[in-house]
């Protein structure tokens, strides 16, 4: 199993396997056969009251996790993670993000998730 994270605006690489948009909203300036996303789970992503937490001012990462995961054992996000689990159970998964720093962010918890 292979789990990584990559922004979106990145070409695609023929080792990504799965490509997984993990971002509420489509990319801003990309075209959707550009991006080649296998699946985009808007479930998946940070309420806008957590975004909006996270990025109002210093807000600690660890505190963002904390609250994410906890937003992640809500029954239909819990069924998408055990989605993404299955995908990456099969082969490579490459979660795919605008983020311009998406070892900060809800994509790199995601992964973690996904590889324990």
């Amino acid at each position: 199993m292979s789990v990584r994270v990559r922004r979106v605006y990145e070409p695609p690489e023929p080792d990504d396997g799965v490509r997984i948009l993990v971002d509420r909203l489509w990319p801003r300036g990309l075209a959707k056969d550009a991006a080649r996303v296998d699946e985009w789970p808007k479930g998946l992503t940070p309420s806008t009251e957590l975004r909006r937490w996270y990025h109002a001012d210093d807000r600690p990462y660890e505190e963002f996790r904390e609250r994410y995961e906890a937003e992640l054992a809500a029954p239909e996000a819990a069924e998408l993670l055990d989605h993404l689990r299955e995908l990456a159970g099969k082969g490579s998964v490459t979660l795919l993000t605008a983020s311009r720093s998406p070892k900060a962010g809800h994509a790199e918890v995601l992964a973690r998730l996904l590889e324990d």
